[in-house]
């Protein structure tokens, strides 16, 4: 299945993709030079690894009729200060105390089954 995503410019550092009839903005920060009137394409890309994983853990709930209401995913992302390039993605699934003892563990096993991380580990592609 092939998927297209049409990049437009929005003016100064602005850069859209348009799929499905969604838009989703990106820009700069103003130390590089952008207007910061959206993330950037880099850190959209990072919060689509933290979302990957809300999806399947609130799918995991909900075939369960488990509440998500006071689940909390904090994604962490640690970056080397002399390259700036990303060491490390640390996400933490915190559960309520009256989450069902007997999923916690099948809840996180379910979260790494996200498929940004999947296609991460697996096959990056350019050409």
């Amino acid at each position: 299945m092939e998927m297209k995503y049409d990049i437009t410019f929005g003016g100064n550092k602005k850069v859209d993709s348009h799929y499905r009839g969604f838009t989703i903005h990106s820009d700069q920060p103003v130390a590089s030079g952008g207007d910061n009137a959206a993330p950037s394409p880099f850190e959209l890309f990072l919060a689509s690894i933290g979302m990957c994983t809300g999806f399947y853990v609130s799918a995991f709930c909900q075939s369960r009729s488990i509440s998500t209401d006071n689940i909390k995913i904090t994604q962490t992302v640690i970056r080397n200060d002399a390259t700036h390039m990303v060491e490390k993605v640390m996400i933490d699934i915190n559960l309520p105390p009256d989450f069902p003892e007997k999923y916690k563990a099948a809840v996180i096993k379910t979260a790494q089954s996200c498929s940004v991380k999947k296609f991460l580990l697996t096959s990056t592609i350019w050409t």
